[in-house]
């Protein structure tokens, strides 16, 4: 092939890639514009009922998947840079942190969101999955474990279950007696005072899916070898007791959705949504931190000097 050809060839092949990523770019400016304000959406406030809520719904958002998808991808920027400056921030002594709590039922999500979401920062990311608690943990109160699990500084902390699996799957298995399960509540609204106290800003989010599709999701796994791994008979059982849960998850955010840590009920039987929306409040939380890049704590012109020297 001659050298004009050549070239031909690839200022052709430059200008469809322009051209593609200007439509890429104007696909996701437009997805941004499809945006609402998904904490006002979300929040749980006096006389929710978690019943009345159709998890297939998308609040806050107008768009399909294929836009939902492409807000996502370009809000991760955007996330990053605001993880990164709450780092920043800790470098010079301050103790603020983040902590999104995430509790759904099996199936419902969690793990895309571990993967999709808060994955773009992952060194400051402190993931806790809490599993039945150890001979150890049983030996101290319930919220021995869980406060050893809360973000240092400058972190963001993520729980997949948490310190509420001591007030559902407790009640509703009778793990415990009433009288020990029913003080939580105000036990835990007490912990999350003194967390919020230390600077740590909770963000509370229960992912709701539908019996239905969670009974899609474990027939999923059954069909595909590869997902084998990820299936647990117990589910199964476990599914009996969904309206004692639903319930026990009716009970937790009359009990302990407050000003300070309010609880967001993200549908969740689209996962592509269920990601944007945990995002989404993320993002909500840490523009509203007003997070700032810390000051020099040297001379940066001397240093220029010095470095060119060097």
């Amino acid at each position: 092939m001659g050298a004009k050809k050549r070239d031909k060839n690839q200022k052709a092949d430059d200008a469809k890639q322009i051209a593609k990523d200007k439509a890429i770019a104007k696909h996701e400016k437009e997805s941004l514009d499809a945006l609402g304000d998904f904490g006002s959406a979300l929040r749980v406030a006096k006389g929710f009922v978690l019943a009345d809520v159709d998890p297939h719904s998308t609040p806050a958002f107008d768009g399909d998947k294929v836009a939902g998808q492409a807000a996502l991808r370009a809000s991760e920027a955007e996330l990053g840079d605001l993880l990164e400056r709450l780092f920043a921030e800790s470098t010079a002594g301050s103790k603020r942190s983040l902590l999104l709590v995430v509790q759904g039922m099996d199936t419902s999500g969690k793990g895309g969101i571990m993967r999709h979401v808060v994955a773009v920062n992952p060194e400051g990311v402190r993931a806790t999955a809490f599993k039945s608690p150890t001979k150890e943990e049983l030996a101290h109160d319930f919220l021995w474990r869980i406060e050893k699990a809360l973000p240092e500084p400058g972190q963001l902390g993520v729980f997949d279950r948490s310190h509420y699996e001591d007030v559902l799957i407790v009640r509703v298995h009778d793990i415990v007696p009433r009288e020990v399960w029913s003080k939580r509540y105000a036990q835990i609204n007490a912990f999350e005072r003194r967390a919020a106290a230390a600077g740590i800003h909770v963000v509370k989010v229960m992912t709701h899916i539908s019996k239905d599709e969670q009974r899609s999701r474990l027939a999923e796994r059954l069909d595909r070898p590869d997902k084998f791994y990820k299936y647990n008979p117990g589910d199964v059982d476990e599914r009996l007791h969904w309206d004692a849960y639903m319930e026990g998850y009716q009970a937790v955010l009359d009990k302990t959705s407050t000003v300070g840590a309010p609880w967001y009920v993200v549908p969740s039987d689209r996962k592509w949504y269920a990601r944007l929306a945990v995002q989404q409040l993320l993002l909500e939380a840490l523009r509203s931190m007003d997070l700032q890049w810390p000051a020099a704590d040297f001379d940066v012109e001397i240093e220029k000097v010095r470095l060119a020297e060097s």
